[in-house]
C-alpha cells in the first residue's frame, strides 16, 4: 500500500547539497517524488511509497547528529500525509 508524505524542512538546507542528499536517500528507500527549494528558505520534499519507507526518510531528515553525512543543518521538519497519487516515477531535484 503506497502513501504520500510532504516534508517541509527548515534550517540551513539550501545551497549545501541537501536536495541531492535527499534524492539519494529516497532512491535507496525505493521512494518516488521530488525535493525543491522554496522561496522562504525551506526545502519541500514530496515522497510516495511504502509507509515504513516514508517513516525511515523522515527519521533520516530529523536525525541529529546525522549518521549519513547529511549536508547543512536541519532545524525543523513538518510532515503532512496524504493518499498516494501514483503519478510519479523516479525522484528528482527541482
Amino acid at each position: 500500500m503506497s502513501a504520500r508524505a510532504t516534508f517541509f524542512v527548515r534550517g540551513r538546507v539550501q545551497g549545501v547539497g541537501f536536495r541531492w542528499w535527499t534524492r539519494a536517500r529516497a532512491l535507496e528507500l525505493g521512494l518516488v517524488g521530488h525535493a525543491r527549494n522554496m522561496d522562504d528558505g525551506r526545502v519541500e520534499v514530496v515522497a510516495e511509497g511504502e509507509p515504513e519507507q516514508l517513516d525511515r526518510l523522515e527519521a533520516l531528515l530529523r536525525e541529529a547528529p546525522s549518521t549519513t553525512r547529511r549536508p547543512g543543518r536541519v532545524e525543523t521538519v513538518v510532515r503532512q500525509d496524504a493518499p498516494a497519487k501514483g503519478d510519479r516515477t523516479g525522484f528528482v531535484e527541482r
